[in-house]
């Protein structure tokens, strides 16, 4: 009997002890300024799910156990642990998070291992779309050229395209939700096809990175990171508007996230119409016009052991093609009548994530659409091209070995290119490539080795186009093209602070389907493809200088790239159907300069940021004349306040800032000189709530003073027609 009875009182201790629940409340400030800090997130260890502080900074978490940690989380500030234990169950708890003085230490995604920026070999440089947003931007790749090194070219207000270090096009690779944008990207006139709406941040490689992502990798990667899903357990919704003063354009997104305990989704759709831009002697630059429409979806699920993430995306553009300013069409029609690109683009992505014993196994299996129609004034389909790519991507890796770390990987395309236009400039073609890799990390404490190789093969098989009798007959060809490329990089912290990054590496890029195979107008030239053509590879030497502190942070980036077999379009002195032909041509190239910056965050003024940057690059050929489209010296200045809080009022934020484009005077023998400029640009926003809805307002301008002047990097500077004049943005966003 007495076993009996001790037997039940010592199961009833059991479930005691087993169901037993604490109930910890408390409050979180803001160290400085003593203010109650909303939206704070709050982690238990071993526990999925999470809480977040409310508007007055208060927060109640249950645990199962004593003693436990918890973590507390906020954007911007310096996480903090903290160790609960029987005493703190009888009075509330106060939370102080110190802000973090300088620029986020994130998780970067676009290198393989997935380190902290400050753990990096590779410089990686980062940039959240929020950011862009604060500094005012109309689109996704002028958000991408506030990063020193990096640029854009242009054609109007709607097409723009990403340049690194003086390279662009098929030289620069883009990653949009894990999948390789492949949407003919060799045209000056062909933009990348991505709505920023949905982007979580932006990553960026300068130099090559063939080692982690095959061809196209040559110049650099330029990374999308969509956004994340809802924190567990939580729902919410965003609805925002954007109004364009020089092209009275405007743009609306509307989205939702939904997070159970392991499933997760989101959605979101983004509108945008925009009518002719307008230069500052107030003429509208016909044809400039552009319209967007975007639809991006996600559903994810995670276990310990598993995780999976599909995403899809698709956007339609009708983009206006200008060619002169006609002052008898002066008007604000959103609608896209002249010469025209009309685009569809649908992104598919899967992501797994496999934990079995010490081995981690990532898949990326990516499918793209690109659907392309070039349209004449008559309405002549001239050019239709449909494009389709399976991207895949697996990778091992292997179990840490002390401080080493390492990655296997292979990675492949299957493409296919047909026609339906009126017209071939590209033939039908088969395009299939693997490639096999493998990286090296090992850690010495204060010295850092990243070391790996590489293996590519790409065959390239084109269709005839016509018959033997026809005068339009261009015999098909299969081209087999192979390269090896690897890197070496080192990281060294000298003291506190004081950091450097060594890197060596060599890429390639496959000749594309237009520099082997084309054969008609395009450009407003006559392009003859060469079959003779091989592969373009280069040797870049990069050194960056890095020293943060908490009240200033400056860097200074130097490199040497040398680029064997340099692609590029020659005039051959004849014409055809009064346009110059030019064919496609190689010779060695090389290209050379650095960015160099400053942060200033001086104390006690916490609130006031100076921020200043230089960049430059000179690119040549081996005959020392000037490569084309190589962007001209910029020095941009900024100054920024910042107040977290005042009264009901957070994320307060003022920018003012003056971006200098020097004289274009180092050029190739096709272009013009043009004068140096400078343009003032400004914004300003903060956000706050009303009845539990996050309302955030932006205001912000871009070119105030209307300066008149031609980028270097205009495709439209051909024509001397004029870059955008005074352009001022209104920006309204709700969160439920």
């Amino acid at each position: 009997m007495i076993k009996k009875i001790l037997a039940v009182i010592f199961v009833l201790f059991l479930a005691q002890n087993i169901s037993a629940q604490y109930t910890i409340k408390g409050q979180v400030f803001d160290q400085k300024s003593m203010s109650a800090l909303p939206n704070v997130t709050i982690l238990q260890e071993g526990n999925p799910k999470n809480v977040t502080t409310d508007i007055d900074g208060n927060f109640s978490v249950t645990i199962n156990k004593i003693p436990a940690i918890i973590t507390f989380h906020l954007m911007g500030y310096i996480e903090q642990k903290l160790e609960i234990n029987q005493n703190d169950l009888s009075t509330p708890i106060n939370i102080y998070l110190h802000e973090k003085i300088m620029l986020l230490d994130e998780v970067i995604l676009s290198t393989p291992f997935n380190q902290h920026q400050s753990e990096n070999v590779v410089k990686v440089s980062y940039k959240s779309l929020n950011s862009m947003q604060n500094k005012g931007i109309q689109n996704l790749t002028e958000g991408l050229a506030q990063l020193p090194g990096v640029n854009q070219m242009t054609t109007g207000a709607g097409i723009g395209k990403p340049v690194i270090r003086g390279l662009t096009g098929s030289r620069v690779l883009v990653y949009n939700q894990g999948v390789r944008v492949e949407n003919f990207q060799f045209g000056e006139k062909h933009g990348l096809g991505i709505n920023d709406s949905g982007i979580e941040s932006v990553e960026v490689i300068k130099g090559p990175a063939s080692l982690l992502y095959g061809s196209d990798a040559l110049g650099g990667v330029i990374y999308l990171t969509p956004e994340k899903y809802a924190k567990p357990s939580d729902f919410s919704a965003r609805l925002s508007g954007k109004w364009f003063g020089n092209t009275q354009g405007f743009q609306t997104n509307i989205g939702i996230k939904k997070s159970f305990e392991k499933l997760q989704f989101l959605a979101g759709a983004s509108l945008q119409k925009h009518a002719d831009y307008m230069t500052p002697d107030e003429l509208r630059i016909t044809n400039s016009r552009y319209n967007d429409q975007d639809f991006k979806a996600g559903i994810g699920y995670h276990t310990k052991e598993w995780q999976i993430d599909l995403r899809y995306n698709y956007n339609t553009a009708q983009n206006g093609i200008a060619k002169a300013i006609d002052e008898n069409v002066q008007n604000t029609s959103y609608e896209v009548v002249g010469l025209q690109q009309d685009l569809d683009n649908h992104f598919v992505s899967i992501k797994n994530h496999f934990n079995i014993n010490q081995f981690k196994i990532k898949t990326n299996l990516g499918y793209t659409a690109h659907h392309r129609i070039l349209k004449t004034p008559t309405g002549e389909e001239r050019i239709g091209m449909d494009l389709n790519t399976i991207n895949y991507d697996l990778k091992l890796y292997l179990p840490e070995w002390g401080k080493s770390k390492s990655i296997v990987g292979v990675q492949g395309l299957i493409q296919n290119n047909e026609n339906f236009g009126t017209g071939y400039l590209l033939p039908d073609a088969a395009i299939n490539g693997i490639g096999f890799f493998g990286t090296l990390f090992h850690d010495f404490d204060l010295l850092s080795l990243q070391a790996g190789i590489r293996y590519d093969f790409r065959d390239i098989k084109t269709y005839d186009i016509g018959t033997l009798a026809s005068t339009n007959y261009r015999p098909g060809f299969e081209k087999d093209l192979s390269s090896f490329s690897g890197s070496l990089g080192l990281k060294k912290l000298w003291s506190a602070g004081f950091t450097t990054r060594l890197n060596l590496a060599t890429g390639y890029r496959a000749p594309n389907l237009s520099e082997l195979a084309s054969k008609g107008q395009h450009e407003g030239r006559i392009e003859i493809g060469n079959q003779n053509i091989n592969n373009e590879t280069n040797l870049q030497a990069d050194i960056a200088l890095e020293y943060s502190h908490s009240h200033v942070e400056v860097f200074a980036n130097a490199f040497y790239n040398q680029i064997y077999n340099y692609i590029f379009l020659a005039p051959t002195g004849s014409f055809q159907d009064d346009l110059a032909v030019y064919q496609y041509a190689q010779d060695n190239a090389y290209l050379y300069g650095g960015e160099a910056g400053i942060h200033l965050h001086p104390h006690p003024l916490d609130w006031l940021h100076l921020e200043s940057s230089f960049e430059y690059v000179i690119g040549k050929k081996q005959d020392e004349s000037y490569l084309p489209l190589i962007p001209v010296p910029q020095w941009d200045n900024y100054l920024r306040i910042n107040f977290n809080d005042y009264k009901r009022l957070s994320n307060i934020f003022f920018n003012i800032g003056i971006a200098h484009s020097f004289k274009a005077d180092k050029i190739s023998d096709f272009e013009e000189e043009r004068p140096a400029y400078s343009l003032l640009n400004s914004s300003i926003g903060t956000a706050f709530y009303l009845n539990g809805i996050k309302a955030q307002v932006r205001i912000s301008g871009h070119n105030l003073l209307d300066k008149k002047y031609i980028s270097h990097l205009s495709v439209l500077g051909e024509e001397e027609i004029p870059n955008m004049g005074r352009n001022l943005m209104l920006q309204l966003n709700f969160e439920f």
